[in-house]
């Protein structure tokens, strides 16, 4: 089973004993990053990775590093030092030829809430100088929803920001867990600025990241959403254990156009 915008989640560390695996079964690899990965992997190596998987046929997706950083930081240090790794994430991504990295926006309601306002202004500073940068290796990003209610937040930045070189990056482990609307409204607000998916299931209780099918997600509810859209998005099976992934592959299949 293949589709060509199917991605699987890679953590980078783990990507060379990987790699054998994704070859053999023509499994395009969504990278994702730690921050210390950063500094430490060599320019050869990431554009080696990168010749090896385009050699294949593979294209690349990208995860950039999220512990401890937030586009929306009101404390300065913080701030420098997102912005810091999302250079150096879009640095990795055009050394390995990727052309979509998904980035998280930082926002949690518990710290903001009532001051969305000092959230957004943050990322519209923040955003700016990596989106020239994005514009010039000609590689989309795309905002991920984690922990937001609704599409409040996400719509507000993007319809500010509003260029092709940001989307949303749609994750329905995260809407079923922590979302108030329905998918159907999510997909009205943010449907026509979707550029990516990340699928896994859960129970309702917390972030399992089951395998396709597994929990309580409704998939064939939101592949058929997908239908309507003018523009495919790619997408990435995010499990976190070989067992699991081939699971979700399965689960997945039905959805999918081979």
């Amino acid at each position: 089973m293949t589709d060509h915008r199917l991605h699987v989640h890679v953590p980078w560390a783990q990507l060379r004993a990987t790699l054998p695996f994704l070859l053999e079964r023509s499994l395009q690899p969504e990278i994702a990053f730690k921050g210390p990965d950063l500094d430490m992997v060599s320019p050869q190596h990431l554009r080696d990775a990168g010749r090896q998987l385009a050699g294949a046929g593979l294209k690349v997706t990208i995860h950039a590093p999220f512990a401890d950083l937030n586009p929306g930081a009101l404390e300065p240090l913080v701030f420098k030092a997102t912005r810091q790794r999302f250079f150096q994430t879009l640095e990795a991504a055009d050394r390995l030829g990727a052309r979509l990295v998904v980035f998280h926006p930082g926002y949690d309601r518990w710290k903001y809430s009532g001051l969305d306002h000092l959230w957004l202004n943050q990322n519209l500073h923040f955003w700016p100088p990596l989106l020239k940068r994005a514009a010039e290796q000609k590689c989309t990003m795309a905002l991920e929803n984690i922990f937001e209610k609704d599409t409040g937040t996400l719509c507000d930045l993007l319809s500010a920001l509003d260029t092709p070189w940001l989307g949303h990056c749609f994750d329905i482990g995260h809407w079923s867990l922590f979302a108030d609307v329905s998918l159907s409204d999510w997909f009205n607000a943010l449907g026509s600025r979707l550029v990516h998916l990340h699928l896994h299931d859960n129970l309702g209780v917390r972030d399992d990241h089951l395998p396709v099918g597994e929990g309580r997600i409704d998939f064939a509810a939101l592949f058929q959403l997908m239908s309507s859209l003018p523009a495919a998005p790619s997408m990435t099976l995010e499990a976190h254990t070989r067992s699991n992934l081939l699971r979700s592959l399965t689960g997945v299949a039905p959805f999918l156009v081979t």
